[in-house]
């Protein structure tokens, strides 16, 4: 090739390298035994260029490579370089993969967990831990000049995403920015944002993955490609990708056919009938170990799939156990024991038998785990490891797994297309569909990655095809302002930059940039308006007067309707408040209708004081009574209004034993079994429901408007239905048109007005001045999490004062933990004495907060404000502080160790900033790091990631 250009061509390319090996890419470039990519060298000429860099390329496309350029201009000009991760796994992988290629001189790590020299001039770290020096004005941002935020999507996170934003906006000017995002489909409008708040900002987008990926449906012992190239052999090349039709059709017999034998019979063909039994035959859903054999029969292995549920997880590793299933040999299972025992080597042995070890090993050593937030950190850690190193082949994770740790398979496995999103099941989206298959493919190793979809009955191949196709993953601000938040900038900047700030957020950029097509869509809406007007034109009368007459007597209707439903609902509340513990009732409708034996009424108290009940612990309630009860089919709920239309008497009485325990499933078998026998003895059954008159029979502005309406001049029209068609579409558009013009007037700096809110409740409570930040705010501006405010109100009212440390723990983790379920959210179990008082008072505390931020209009529904204190974690939270053992504290709390560990770090997180923000000579802050000391042991203590 060399041969066939000139002399001077070659003259010019020999120049042109050595001019670029005197660029600091070239010298970097030397570093790595393989070649950049065409995005990767764009990205690192635009930053030495002295650009910042949006980078958004799928997962496992090497943007790292362009942060780790970042890393190299700053050391090569002599300047400091922060490397931020969304958590304390990805930091840790980080400052391995840094220390490795400069040296442990040269890095450091923060994460809240780990301080490893701070001062180095590459600092890896959280990003919440870089936000907090940006508040504090630490002494490390001098000499800055790069920040690497890796996983920069993060900030559609809707409980943490907020602090991107806020490290993004205040930056030294002089800071360059390296941002690095999976694929988004609208990275353009995230990069004009940040050329807005940080100046020049190069957006380089590449939809090109290193691995191909190929897409299948797994039914019986058969692989299909979900996709097939049609028109591959036409004169230009360009074949399109269609569903696969044998999918279709399996669809299509199994989906309707299977299910109308009555049909089939109609139609009389045997021959029919016989292909579509065989064709049934075929159609269904291996099981999980059978998934595993047939992938390592294709050479698929190793493979990842995502199950969404941690029961699941670890239902099919035993499964795969039962089976027999062996995935390494002799020497890979000494190997896997080895590594195993030495990273578990600090763990005392009794604690090994609590945490399952022994049954989590032998998965191990025959290559099979899973990996899921329940499980202890060091035990994910090892998965991890053993699977990178080819040792563990299959594994069983949530969708946890595909957020930020390295961890890819050769195939990817998807049960299910549905999931919990913590309200309801709904289907995953296109971008959690990439973002999952995004796993299968490991660069260097394979040549081709594979994503496989389990057949399920009801399975749609068109809408997998279009969840499979479509790269629709839209980055959306989930930035609001805090409190914490208001105190610090206010602090910094006073109050009227700090509100131009935040109109500089994302968020207000999205928000201001949607005004635009909502206004092109009311200027639609006036021109079509004027046509239904044209429509609706009467030649007897005025039409839109008359319309109006049907619609007010439309409307009073429906207002006396509710007015009944509203009368039902408060004689429903006012019955529900005159049960007592022990009454036998019988749920009217929902989930749980049917008999049921009320544990606890769950009458409000008045929403500034919370109620405490001494069994069932503290409760708050704002709709209404909520009664905890027995249902006959032995589950504990706490019911609602919903499940209450009619009032509700009770039927009979029992006593509740003292000794009932609503945890324990023989303590609710018996009680519920006691309720069945008592009821039939005493013959209850369901009330009846009795009629009543219709309240409009006897209205008088109805009989008023019916006459009206019979005398106005349009009611004889021989068109009059025809007009009235027209004005119902003229005052649906009127009003559509109104509810645009009320968003166009919301969506007008939002976030300053939020601040507005919150800066005037702050004033109120004494934690602003003005632009003044009182001592008080300052203790503020020290908390950090969604319940700021409250705990420093419980620092001021001394709520904690005269707690020791084990029970300043149960009341500070209230501030930390929050269930994940209905069934995690029972009744909690509390600590005696001081400890169940100041949680007491907590909660009346959070609803004097509540009803002053219904005051100010600040809304708990929009992600601002003091969501309720969660008491869950008090008992386990105490006892752990007290010195209990894991096995004793785990078994009361019935909870997956992962999950303990995980709380814990949080609440020491919590505790160490109480340590700081409450005064020097306070009883608090000494028993916080008193209590930090009592917590931080054990599997907390030797888990390395939080």
């Amino acid at each position: 090739m060399t041969d066939e250009i000139s002399p001077a061509e070659r003259y010019a390319d020999a120049r042109r390298r050595t001019a670029e090996r005197a660029t600091a890419l070239g010298s970097f470039r030397e570093m790595y035994d393989f070649p950049l990519d065409s995005f990767q060298i764009a990205a690192c000429q635009a930053l030495e260029a002295g650009k910042g860099v949006l980078v958004a390329a799928p997962t496992g496309s090497g943007k790292t490579i362009v942060g780790e350029f970042a890393v190299h201009l700053a050391l090569a000009e002599g300047r400091k370089c922060f490397y931020t991760t969304p958590i304390k796994a990805l930091s840790n992988q980080k400052y391995a993969d840094l220390v490795k290629r400069y040296g442990s001189g040269k890095v450091g790590l923060l994460t809240g967990d780990n301080s490893v020299n701070g001062d180095a001039p590459v600092v890896v770290m959280t990003t919440e831990v870089l936000r907090n020096m940006l508040y504090a004005g630490s002494q490390a941002l001098s000499g800055l000049g790069y920040v690497v935020m890796d996983e920069v999507h993060y900030l559609s996170d809707r409980f943490r995403g907020a602090v991107w934003e806020e490290v993004i906006i205040h930056l030294p000017e002089s800071v360059t920015l390296v941002s690095l995002s999976a694929t988004v489909s609208n990275a353009e409008e995230f990069g004009d944002w940040l050329d807005t708040v940080r100046g020049d900002t190069e957006v380089i987008v590449s939809e090109h993955r290193p691995v191909p990926l190929w897409q299948h449906v797994l039914a019986g012992r058969r692989m299909y490609d979900l996709f097939e190239v049609k028109n591959a052999d036409s004169p230009n090349g360009n074949g399109r990708l269609e569903v696969n039709p044998d999918l279709v059709r399996m669809a299509r017999t199994q989906n309707t056919l299977a299910y109308n034998p009555r049909d089939r019979r109609r139609r009389g063909f045997e021959a029919d009938r016989e292909r579509e039994r065989r064709q049934r035959s075929r159609i269904w859903t291996p099981g999980r170990p059978e998934v595993i054999e047939r992938l390592d029969a294709e050479g698929l292995l190793p493979a990842i799939t995502f199950i969404f549920s941690r029961a699941g997880c670890e239902a099919a590793v035993q499964q795969c156990l039962y089976a027999g299933l062996r995935l390494n040999d002799d020497e890979g299972r000494a190997r896997v024991r080895a590594i195993v025992e030495e990273r578990t080597a600090a763990i005392p042995d009794e604690d090994l038998h609590v945490l399952g070890y022994y049954e989590w090993l032998e998965g191990l050593e025959r290559g099979i785990a899973a990996h899921h937030a329940g499980m202890l950190p060091t035990f994910k850690e090892v998965v991890e490891e053993l699977f990178v190193h080819g040792l563990v082949k299959a594994v069983f994770a949530t969708e946890t797994l595909a957020l930020g740790i390295n961890m890819p398979a050769r195939s990817v496995v998807l049960e299910k297309l549905v999931k919990w999103n913590g309200e309801t099941h709904a289907d995953i989206t296109p971008g959690e569909y990439t973002q999952l298959t995004g796993r299968a493919g490991r660069r260097g190793i394979d040549v081709e990655g594979h994503a496989v979809v389990l057949w399920q009955r009801g399975l749609d191949p068109v809408a997998l095809g279009g969840l499979a196709g479509t790269r629709t993953y839209p980055l959306r601000s989930s930035f609001k302002p805090s409190y914490n938040m208001a105190v610090n900038l206010v602090g910094q900047f006073g109050r009227h930059r700090s509100r131009e700030l935040l109109e500089t957020s994302f968020a207000q950029f999205q928000a201001d940039k949607s005004v635009v097509g909502i206004s092109r869509q009311v200027q639609r809406n006036e021109e079509g308006l004027a046509g239904y007007r044209e429509g609706m034109t009467c030649h007897l009368g005025d039409f839109e007067e008359y319309a109006r007459l049907r619609r007010e007597l439309k409307d009073r209707e429906a207002e006396l309707s509710r007015q009944g439903a509203a009368q039902r609902r408060a004689a429903a509340a006012e019955a529900l408040e005159r049960l007592r513990p022990g009454d036998i009732i019988h749920v009217p409708s929902g989930k749980f209708a049917g008999l049921a034996l009320v544990l606890d009424p769950g009458v409000p108290a008045g929403r500034s004081t919370g109620r405490h009940h001494p069994r069932y612990g503290v409760q708050s309630y704002d709709d209404g009574p909520r009664p905890l009860v027995l249902t006959a089919e032995r589950q504990v709920k706490r019911l609602g209004s919903v499940d209450f239309p009619v009032p509700v008497e009770a039927l009979d009485r029992m006593r509740i034993p003292k000794t009932f325990n609503p945890r324990s499933p023989h303590s609710r078998r018996d009680l519920a079994s006691a309720m069945r026998s008592r009821a039939g003895t005493a013959g209850i059954h369901a009330p009846k429901r009795r009629r009543q008159r219709a309240a409009a029979a006897d209205d008088t502005e109805i009989a008023r408007l019916r006459s009206a309406i019979r005398a106005h001049p349009c009611h004889g029209c021989d068109e009059r239905e025809d007009h009235a068609r027209w004005a119902e579409r003229y005052h649906r558009l009127r009003r559509d048109t109104q509810a645009l013009e009320r968003r166009i007037e919301g969506r007008t700096n939002t976030i300053a007005r939020t601040f507005d809110r919150i800066c005037a409740l702050l004033s109120e409570l004494d934690y602003l001045d003005g632009d003044r930040v009182t001592p008080d705010g300052q203790r503020l501006g020290r908390l950090y999490g969604e319940l700021d405010l409250l705990a420093s109100e419980c620092l001021r009212d001394g709520v904690w004062d005269g707690l020791g440390p084990a029970e300043l723990a149960a009341c500070a983790s209230a501030l930390v933990y929050e269930a994940r379920t209905m069934e995690d959210a029972l009744p909690p179990k509390l600590p005696n004495g001081q400890a169940r008082t100041a949680l007491g008072e907590m909660v009346r505390i959070w609803g004097r907060l509540a009803a002053l931020e219904e005051e100010h209009k600040i809304s708990q529904t929009e992600g601002v404000g003091q969501r309720e204190p969660d008491l869950g974690f008090a008992w386990c939270a105490y006892r752990w502080a007290s010195g209990h053992s894991l096995d004793s504290v785990l078994r009361d709390a019935d909870m997956p160790a992962g999950d303990f560990v995980r709380w814990t770090k949080q609440l020491i997180d919590v505790l160490g900033q109480i340590s700081e923000a409450a005064p020097h000579d306070s009883p608090v802050r000494r028993n916080a790091r008193k209590a930090v000391d009592g917590l931080l042991r054990g599997v907390v203590a030797y888990s390395s990631l939080g």
